[in-house]
């Protein structure tokens, strides 16, 4: 993060927030489970959804592994948590296989409330006394990390109960706004400015803020809704492989893939999975849970395209976001001099630069500090489980 050097009374104010902002996150995590069952816990259907006790673990082995580890009067909650809940961190040691973390059905969700508790005080403790402006930093780094899982948390709960056979309720959230009309924004020629800029938190993925020309275009002011992709569907779709890249032609008929995530068919009436349990279709909500394959796939269909992560930036103020991660035909890369951070946050966003593609816009999981225009999700592109759109932009 960018800051420039603070006075003690700055620094001193900025402590206070953290230490508000610490308490009000932690809870906040807490609250997301309150609706699960204690069976809910410890599901992972897929590699690539984490159990809902994981998620409390993790995030909280963050504070205690790259924080209060440093101080020589803590001591461990547990000897073993630092192999059960690291996530990716080589430099941490050795770890559960991503996979392999539904199998631990021990420790208990209650021993991992109580691990919670116990680092919650700790932090505590260590935020009513002098604190570094490092530490400071570390302590904004593990807030924003525990936010991305109560991003992830969310969507992994819906795909945890999206595939239990009942079905089930998780609350009254409600995941799909209304389609609003669209029209196309014109965008001139010219240089933008592209990446994070000015003060305040962001990740070292939007760092080496920097200009690039774009020629104009022309792109939608709203994202794809359910009815208009419901077209693509019934007009074969899924079935012409002239629409799709090859890798994604081979993922539609290598996984049977006919429609978006968490739809089916039932007496000839599409429904689909939501937290608020199963229900019809609505044309006239907005698209989710589609795959970049699928999102090029729409695009072609329509003789149009997918916008550039350096478009979307540019017209962000012309659009309306926030409701789903919109899918680019950007790579995911590393910005013009980006810098890859030393020790354990050199692991955060640099090494996964490789076969990913950026999203942009934020979603209705979002945390609302993590809609900003400079944000760079980044996934593979097969995957579908979060809350993913469609903006089209014009072929030039």
């Amino acid at each position: 993060m960018n800051s420039p050097s603070p006075t003690k009374t700055d620094h001193l104010d900025r402590k206070n927030r953290i230490l508000v902002s610490f308490r009000e996150i932690r809870q906040r995590t807490i609250s997301l489970c309150q609706p699960l069952e204690i069976e809910d816990f410890v599901v992972q259907p897929s590699e690539d959804v984490s159990p809902p006790k994981w998620h409390l673990a993790h995030s909280t082995w963050f504070f205690e592994n790259f924080i209060l580890s440093k101080d020589e009067s803590y001591s461990p909650y547990h000897p073993q948590y630092n192999y059960l809940f690291n996530s990716y961190y080589e430099g941490e040691g050795a770890r559960v296989l991503r996979k392999e973390r539904g199998f631990m059905s021990r420790p208990t969700v209650a021993e991992i409330a109580s691990y919670r508790i116990y680092v919650n005080e700790g932090m505590e403790r260590l935020l009513s006394g002098e604190v570094s402006l490092e530490l400071l930093d570390w302590v904004e780094v593990g807030l924003h990390h525990e936010q991305q899982h109560q991003e992830l948390l969310l969507t992994d709960i819906k795909y945890i109960l999206g595939h239990n056979p009942m079905y089930p309720v998780y609350d009254d959230f409600h995941e799909h706004p209304q389609a609003k009309r669209s029209s196309w924004v014109k965008m001139d020629a010219g240089m933008y400015k592209i990446g994070f800029r000015g003060d305040g938190f962001s990740f070292d993925n939007e760092l080496g803020a920097h200009e690039v020309y774009l020629p104009a275009f022309d792109i939608k002011s709203e994202l794809v809704s359910n009815g208009e992709y419901l077209e693509f569907i019934e007009a074969g779709g899924y079935e012409s492989f002239e629409f799709w890249h090859a890798e994604g032609w081979d993922w539609v008929k290598t996984n049977n893939i006919s429609a978006p995530l968490y739809w089916q068919k039932i007496d000839d009436v599409w429904h689909h999975y939501t937290l608020e349990g199963l229900q019809a279709i609505d044309p006239n909500k907005l698209l989710t849970h589609v795959s970049f394959y699928e999102a090029a796939a729409y695009a072609e269909w329509k003789e149009s395209r997918l916008l550039t992560e350096f478009e979307w930036e540019a017209a962000h103020e012309k659009l309306n976001i926030g409701s789903r991660w919109e899918w680019t035909n950007s790579a995911y890369l590393p910005y013009p001099k980006h810098e890859k951070a030393p020790g354990a946050l050199g692991e955060y966003n640099a090494k996964f630069m490789l076969s990913q593609m950026v999203l942009r816009g934020g979603s209705v999981a979002s945390p609302p500090n993590h809609v900003r225009p400079s944000y760079r999700n980044f996934f593979h592109p097969h995957l579908r489980w979060q809350y993913t759109g469609i903006r089209l932009a014009k072929k030039h």
